[in-house]
């Protein structure tokens, strides 16, 4: 059974991700979650959409073109404009340093791949509250 199109105030998430599939699975699981999206394909795409629409929370790949994720973090979190949305790391680096890493730039939360479904759920809805 299909979900209903989230509701216009439905929090608004943010996929940055440069697999297309990736995006196309999240989409679909947010939206089911009642959730509305936007994707960017790059980080200077990224860092576009998320100063233009302001999202509720959003979901950073590290390993991104012209821009790392990295990078996208740290002007996120420089930005006055943006320096107050969650930013939660799903990637594929596992090491710690790689977490280290991210911390130090800014992200509010580290998530491995694969992250499960129920628990990229439920880190989204604690950021939401």
């Amino acid at each position: 059974m299909p979900a209903k199109k989230p509701s216009a105030s439905a929090p608004l998430v943010l996929v940055i991700d440069d697999a297309e599939d990736n995006r196309e699975v999240y989409v679909q699981f947010f939206e089911f979650q009642g959730w509305r999206t936007a994707t960017a394909s790059d980080g200077r795409d990224g860092l576009d959409k998320a100063a233009a629409l302001k999202p509720d929370v959003i979901v950073l790949d590290l390993s991104l073109p012209i821009m790392d994720g990295w990078e996208v973090a740290r002007r996120l979190k420089s930005n006055q404009a943006t320096k107050a949305i969650p930013v939660l790391a799903l990637t594929g680096h596992a090491l710690d340093g790689s977490r280290k890493k991210a911390l130090a730039a800014g992200v509010d939360e580290y998530l491995t791949k694969p992250c499960l479904p129920a628990d990229l759920a439920a880190t989204i809805r604690r950021h939401l509250k």
